[in-house]
C-alpha cells in the first residue's frame, strides 16, 4: 500500500522471485551508484546448520527479503528509483528486464565506464577512517558469525544425542518397578532440556545469523561504494593533473573536469549521509538483537534449572 503520488494506484499485489530481488539490487546499483543499496539475503546456506529446502529458512528469507524492501522504503533517494517502482508495481518485470541498459541514469553510465588505468594517490581522511572502521567491523562480525555456526551445529549434534538419551531411562523404568519413578523423572527431565535447546538453537538460527549476515554483506556493499568513490577521485586528480601539465600560463580547467569534480562531491556527500544512517541502524538493530539474544539465554537457563 502507499499514499505517494508517484503510484498510480494505491495498492499493489504482484509475485516476486529470488532473482527479481536480486535483478532490482542490481539495477539499483547501476543507477545509483553513489549510494549503499541494502545487501541482499545469500541464496544458499551452510550445510549442517539449516536446511534450505525447510519451511524455517523460507521464512527467514522472506522476512530477509522483507526487511531488503523496507531499507529501500525508508531511504530518501532509492525509494523513489524508477527500477523500485517498476519492481514494486510491474505485473511482468521480464518486460523490463529485457530492456538492459536503457533504463540506467547518466550519472551510473559516468561511474560504471570509469576505466581502472587511474591510481589514487591517497584517501582522505575521513573516507580513510570509513574503510578502516569497515575492514575491522566485518572482520569481528565474521569471527562471531564463524564461532556461532559452529555452536549451533555443535547444539544439534547434542540435541540427537540427547533424544537419544532421555528415552533409555524411560525404557528402563518399565522393566524396573522400584526404580521407575526416579527414571521417568530423568527422563522428563532430559526431554525439557531437548525443548529448551531446541528453542535456543531456532531463535540463533532465525534472529541471531541473519542480522549477522546481512552486516557482514552491508559492510562489502559500503567498501564497493567507497571503491568506486576512490576511482572517481582518481580520475578527478589525474584530469587535474593533466590540465596543469599544459603549457599555459593560466590553463582554463575543462567542462569534464568540472564535471568529474561534481561527480566527486556527490559521491562524497551521498557516501557520508549513507553512512550515518546506516551506523544508526545499526546501533537500533544490534541493540534489539543482543538484548533479545540475552533473554532468550537467560530463558533457557531458566527452564533447565526449573527442570533440574
Amino acid at each position: 500500500q502507499t499514499t505517494r503520488a508517484e503510484f498510480d494506484l494505491p495498492e499493489y499485489s504482484v509475485r516476486r522471485r529470488y532473482q527479481d530481488f536480486d535483478w532490482l539490487r542490481n539495477k539499483l546499483e547501476e543507477s545509483q551508484p553513489t549510494h549503499l543499496i541494502p545487501p541482499l539475503p545469500e541464496k544458499f546456506v551452510v550445510k549442517g546448520v539449516v536446511d534450505r529446502f525447510s519451511e524455517e529458512f523460507v521464512e527467514t528469507r522472506r522476512k530477509a527479503l522483507d526487511k531488503f524492501l523496507k531499507r529501500i522504503t525508508d531511504h530518501p533517494v532509492l525509494s523513489f528509483n524508477e527500477h523500485f517502482n517498476v519492481f514494486l508495481t510491474a505485473k511482468d518485470l521480464n518486460v523490463y528486464k529485457k530492456q538492459g541498459m536503457a533504463l540506467l541514469s547518466k550519472v551510473g553510465e559516468s561511474v560504471k565506464y570509469v576505466t581502472g588505468g587511474y591510481k589514487l594517490r591517497s584517501r582522505p581522511l575521513e573516507f580513510a577512517a570509513i574503510g578502516d572502521y569497515l575492514d575491522t567491523f566485518s572482520l569481528k562480525l565474521g569471527t562471531i558469525d564463524r564461532i556461532a555456526q559452529r555452536i549451533i551445529k555443535e547444539q544439534l549434534e547434542y540435541l540427537v544425542e540427547l533424544r537419544e538419551y532421555g528415552p533409555v531411562y524411560s525404557t528402563w523404568g518399565g522393566l524396573e518397578v522400584e526404580l521407575s519413578e526416579p527414571l521417568e523423572g530423568v527422563s522428563a527431565c532430559i526431554g525439557n532440556c531437548c525443548t529448551a535447546l531446541e528453542e535456543l538453537s531456532e531463535d540463533m538460527t532465525e534472529d541471531f545469523l541473519p542480522v549477522l549476515r546481512e552486516y557482514i554483506l552491508y559492510s562489502e556493499s559500503m567498501k564497493n561504494v567507497l571503491k568506486k568513490r576512490d576511482q572517481v577521485q582518481a580520475e578527478y586528480e589525474a584530469k587535474l593533473e593533466a590540465v596543469a601539465l599544459k603549457k599555459e600560463d593560466r590553463p582554463k580547467v575543462p567542462t569534464d573536469v568540472e564535471k568529474c569534480q561534481d561527480r566527486v562531491e556527490c559521491f562524497n556527500a551521498d557516501l557520508k549521509a549513507d553512512m550515518e544512517r546506516w551506523q544508526n541502524n545499526k546501533r537500533q538493530d544490534f541493540r534489539q538483537l543482543l538484548m533479545g539474544m540475552a533473554d532468550k539465554n537467560i530463558q533457557y537457563y531458566e527452564k533447565v534449572c526449573d527442570t533440574a
